[in-house]
């Protein structure tokens, strides 16, 4: 899961470098943009070493939109339009738990 939970703030760091330099044009966003997606790349070969292709992308597609939905909510101040995308938001997160769940697993 931590290799997971890395993936996908590389991924989110490569996104906000490559959207600030998308409008600003700083190489050093650019330069950060690349760093996030080489992070990307080691991460991903890592989880790969411990689930299959299906789970991985799933898990990491999941926890990826929802951290990075969060934070382009609270540093960007972006939105959405419509009140059921953002129940699409907490469909997802439905979506990783029952990916995680085991019933063999008691929650006393």
């Amino acid at each position: 899961m931590l290799n997971l939970l890395a993936l996908s703030i590389a991924e989110i760091l490569g996104d906000f470098q490559l959207k600030f330099f998308a409008r600003g044009h700083k190489l050093g966003n650019l330069f950060g943009g690349l760093a996030g997606y080489v992070g990307v790349i080691y991460f991903l070969i890592k989880s790969l070493t411990q689930g299959n292709v299906i789970f991985v992308n799933s898990m990491w597609d999941g926890i990826s939109g929802i951290i990075e939905g969060i934070a382009a909510y609270v540093i960007l101040g972006e939105r959405m339009d419509k009140w059921y995308q953002y129940l699409g938001v907490v469909l997802v997160s439905l979506g990783l738990v029952l990916m995680k769940w085991d019933p063999k697993i008691p929650y006393n």
